[in-house]
């Protein structure tokens, strides 16, 4: 009864979070797709000359609470930069928006979450993100709406900020090489993108938790040698 009454819990305030990113979409998105379209975006970042590159990661991080077509903006940074070094301000705006969100939640959300599921909610999430937290922040950058509600519960629930910090930069560098790439290409299609967006972070985080185990296992063994 506590575990269905906790689960309930922790999906209403994921509801919750989702909502507060999907209503700014259904209100303004229109008009933020139309001025930030391919070349909307280039020529928006293009004015601040030099702090171009600057003003494309600062419409990243504003995803997170506003209808920002980031994969368009990725595109341009492309566009603008090379597949490379567009790669390299598209990802990091990408993690930047995800460690905003995560450090947020995480030092000023715990009151109104704790109000919003309670004790009992806090925990299933809290044992939700022990258990498949790295693979649902790696694989959430691809989708739509789900990386900023992911990485708002992350802080919410106080996940390891190791694990995050690098599940997120799995998740990120592929997203933000592949979409700059097709920008650099101009290419219309995104099929490729969404194709290597997708299967990029599953390698890379698989990677990155074998790494974590012989981390582990080789701090372990001095410790059962005393």
């Amino acid at each position: 009864m506590h575990l269905r009454r906790g689960t309930w819990a922790f999906l209403g305030l994921l509801f919750l979070l989702l909502l507060g990113i999907i209503v700014p979409f259904i209100i303004w998105g229109e008009q933020f797709d139309t001025a930030l379209s391919l070349e909307g975006a280039k020529v928006w970042m293009e004015g601040y000359g030099a702090w171009a590159w600057a003003a494309g990661i600062g419409l990243l991080i504003a995803d997170i609470a506003l209808p920002i077509p980031s994969t368009i903006v990725m595109s341009a940074l492309g566009w603008m930069y090379g597949w490379f070094l567009g790669g390299v301000i598209a990802a990091c705006g990408s993690f930047l928006s995800g460690m905003v969100a995560y450090g947020a939640c995480r030092w000023l959300g715990q009151r109104a979450a704790r109000w919003i599921a309670g004790e009992e909610g806090l925990q299933r999430g809290e044992s939700l993100f022990a258990r498949h937290g790295g693979w649902l922040v790696a694989l959430s950058r691809w989708m739509p709406v789900l990386p900023e509600a992911v990485a708002c519960l992350a802080g919410l629930v106080r996940m390891r900020w190791s694990t995050f910090i690098l599940s997120l930069a799995c998740g990120s560098l592929p997203l933000g090489f592949a979409f700059a790439a097709i920008g650099e290409l101009g290419q219309s299609s995104l099929t490729w993108a969404m194709i290597l967006s997708a299967l990029l972070p599953v390698t890379l985080w698989l990677g990155a938790t074998r790494w974590m185990n012989k981390k582990g296992a080789s701090n372990d063994a001095p410790s059962q040698m005393k």
